[in-house]
């Protein structure tokens, strides 16, 4: 009945769109002007990616100048695939997917099989600045994948992620003047509405102002599971000769209700439940308020210099309640539930400055880039964890009463504390040498970066510890380019990570809790080594990527007999990717890719699961997507998506693994016209097929119990956008 009703009620908003757009020709207007406002219509609607971007210290580059690996995926895929969060967006990208943190609903995306937590990922270059733990896409005009370390690129990421690659976002900015309204509907009675606003004023069209604004609220696909969001962002910028400044500010307010997270289970893997069913509980509820933002300056000294500045800040409060489930017998379902509450709130700060000067003589050019940046972090919770739970089942959940409280508390839950501060500050210097026309480009850099952190008491606030420790993290890169449109590249550079607070508790694999001995400790920074090499093509229509890359990265985790916190192993990435994007015959686009990765685990602590595979990497990732404009009917596009996840271990002894996966995403859209003003019909089915699968294994604190994430079921989407 839920399919059914999302069926009826998205074909109605779709069908009260064409019923307006049937009166677009009374209006009268010229056919070739119609055809006309059709195409641009349609041109601004499509999905695409593209190579480049910023590429941190460098600035924005084409990805033929750069030894590594980046994509971008547009405004109109984030505005046509209708996401709720940051990962729906990431799921269009054949290297990356998208788990949940332990015991919370933020996202973690998984980037060459190591973790990038949603806290580590950038706010135009800055750390500290996104939302911690969910990010609402609608605020971006572009999100920006990076795959590799990139501790020389943006800095070390303070939140402790980041090995395997970084996301970072783009603000929207008045790129022309629009007026966008949006009606959408996502099943089973989700809700939303959307205002996008930009113009471009001044004697030159110097100024520019943009306001974003959406309310999304309702129950989606999986049973009784209720989201919200309210955002709100504007961007004032100006451009004129040589100075370019813009500043944003943002609202986020997410709000998610009975919310289903990841399960715990013993020695067998449990068959999985169908898509939709919620093995939560209705007093679990995650909310987060943030106020974030940036300000940054360009000026060019001359055609030749540039100086630039930016700054950033967030505010942001969580509330979050769960209840998580550990699976007793995988046969039957049974399972025992337990609740916490975690209150949190964050101060962070961050800017950059610096300087990129562009020379040329002798048959050589430079292009050399120095600078300063920090960041501050203050984080502020506490925690009330049951060990009493409460019985229900995988297959048949069981409503029970939220556990009582106080039963394991640290911090203050009413006015929560200083546990956490980090500093993170980096001087870099870099020059890229070009030889032969820049048909060689020769790259070598330094950041000198210090980490400092301080860790306190949960019981009275007390300084429990600290360090401060600096490190150099160099870039080495080359790009040759034998011919037009083909780029030989290479790369060896360095991750640097925070080191990590270890938890107060950790999941004892029967529902309950142990506790940390060095609980709120804050391990010593670590550094990984990537080595890459690879070859991006330009075939004019389209463009293909190739990179093959090795990561050796220290693993932090509880020791099971001492239960004290430590970097005790090492875990090394080798594998593949190819990409592949364009448009190789006029109408028909293509997004689509393949990563091979073979993560294995090295140095392990005693020698034990020496050699074994990583938790939860896939051996295959796969993805597809396709737009095709009819030719006999260029108003409509069917698009499609096919997502493949290969075999994963779900344990570090090889003795559990997932079954690989395979989901099929369809949708059309459809651009009508009321008058002279466009209409844009969108609708999508994901996971058409209903499938249910467990779609990871990925988790920090995997060595204490393996949890699993459940992918999404059937959901449909509806949208109407009207353009003037």
């Amino acid at each position: 009945m839920v399919a059914i009703r999302g069926i009826v009620r998205g074909t109605s908003l779709l069908t009260l769109g064409a019923t307006l757009a049937v009166a677009g020709p009374a209006f009268g207007q010229d056919a070739a002007d119609s055809e006309s406002i059709v195409v641009t219509a349609q041109r601004n609607n499509q999905t695409k990616v593209t190579g480049g971007g910023n590429v941190g210290v460098f600035g924005t580059k084409a990805a033929e100048d750069i030894p590594f690996n980046i994509r971008s995926y547009n405004e109109a895929l984030i505005l046509n695939q209708q996401p709720d969060t940051l990962g729906e967006v990431l799921e269009n990208d054949p290297t990356v997917r998208t788990t949940l943190g332990f015991g919370i609903a933020g996202e973690v995306f998984v980037i060459r099989g190591f973790e990038l937590d949603a806290s580590d990922v950038g706010f135009d270059g800055l750390y500290g600045i996104t939302p911690r733990q969910l990010v609402a896409p609608e605020l971006f005009s572009s999100v920006q994948v990076i795959n590799g370390a990139s501790a020389f690129l943006n800095g070390a990421a303070p939140g402790g992620s980041g090995i395997g690659g970084s996301v970072n976002l783009i603000p929207k900015t008045a790129e022309r003047d629009m007026t966008r309204a949006t009606l959408g509907y996502t099943s089973a009675a989700h809700f939303s509405g959307a205002v996008d606003v930009a113009r471009r004023f001044g004697a030159n069209g110097e100024w520019g102002l943009r306001v974003n604004g959406s309310a999304r609220r309702g129950d989606i696909a999986i049973n009784d599971e209720f989201h919200s969001s309210y955002v709100l962002g504007a961007t004032l910028d100006y451009n004129n000769g040589p100075l370019r400044s813009s500043l944003n500010l943002n609202y986020q307010r997410l709000n998610q209700s009975y919310w289903r997270g990841q399960v715990g289970i013993g020695a067998v893997i449990p068959r999985v439940p169908d898509a939709d069913t919620n093995y939560s509980q209705p007093w679990s509820q995650i909310l987060t308020k943030d106020f974030f933002g940036a300000f940054s300056i360009e000026y060019d000294l001359s055609s030749e210099a540039m100086v630039y500045a930016k700054v950033g800040a967030r505010d942001g409060r969580e509330d979050q309640t769960t209840a998580s489930i550990t699976v007793l017998d995988a046969v039957t379902g049974a399972a025992t539930g337990a609740g916490s509450y975690v209150p949190r709130e964050d101060n962070n700060e961050s800017a950059t400055a610096g300087i990129r000067i562009k020379l040329e003589g002798g048959g050589m050019s430079h292009e050399v880039n120095a600078g300063v940046a920090v960041s501050w972090q203050v984080n502020r919770n506490a925690y009330d964890f049951d060990f009493i739970g409460y019985a229900t089942n995988l297959y048949d959940p069981v409503v029970a009463p939220r556990p009582i409280p106080n039963q394991f508390v640290g911090g203050d839950l009413d006015n929560v504390f200083p546990i956490g501060r980090t500093r993170v500050s980096s001087a870099f210097f870099s020059d890229t040498l070009g030889l032969w026309d820049d048909r060689i480009l020769i790259t070598g850099g330094l950041r000198l970066q210090e980490i400092k952190t301080t860790s306190y008491s949960y019981a009275d606030g007390s300084r429990t510890g600290g360090y401060k420790e600096s490190a150099i993290t160099p870039v080495v890169g080359l790009v040759v380019k034998p011919v037009e449109g083909l780029s030989i590249y290479g790369n060896r550079i360095e991750g640097l990570l925070a080191g990590t607070i270890a938890p107060p508790t950790i999941d004892d694999g029967q529902g309950g809790f142990l506790p940390v001995v060095n609980a709120g400790a804050v391990l010593p920074p670590v550094k990984s080594t990537q080595y890459e090499v690879g070859g991006k093509l330009n075939f004019g229509r389209f463009n293909a990527g190739l990179a093959l890359f090795r990561i050796d990265k220290p693993n932090s985790f509880v020791d099971p007999v001492t239960l004290i916190y430590g970097n005790y192993g090492v875990q090394r990435n080798r594998g593949i990717e190819i990409t592949l994007d364009g448009e190789p015959v006029d109408g028909l686009r293509i997004i689509t890719g393949l990563t091979i990765n073979d993560a294995k685990l090295r140095r392990t602590e005693g020698g034990i699961n020496q050699g074994n595979d990583a938790i939860g990497v896939p051996e295959v990732l796969a993805n597809a997507n396709v737009e095709w404009d009819l030719p006999f009917l260029p108003e409509l596009t069917l698009v499609g998506r096919v997502v493949y996840t290969g075999k994963q271990a779900a344990n570090a002894t090889n003795t559990l693994e997932l079954d690989s996966w395979t989901r099929f995403d369809l949708g059309a859209r459809y651009v009508a016209l009321i008058g002279e003003t466009p209409l844009t019909l969108r609708f999508n089915v994901d996971n058409v097929a209903d499938k249910r699968y467990w779609a990871s294994a990925y988790n920090v604190f995997s060595a204490f119990g393996t949890r699993l994430l459940q992918g999404g079921p059937r959901t449909f989407k509806a949208s109407a956008s009207i353009e003037f």
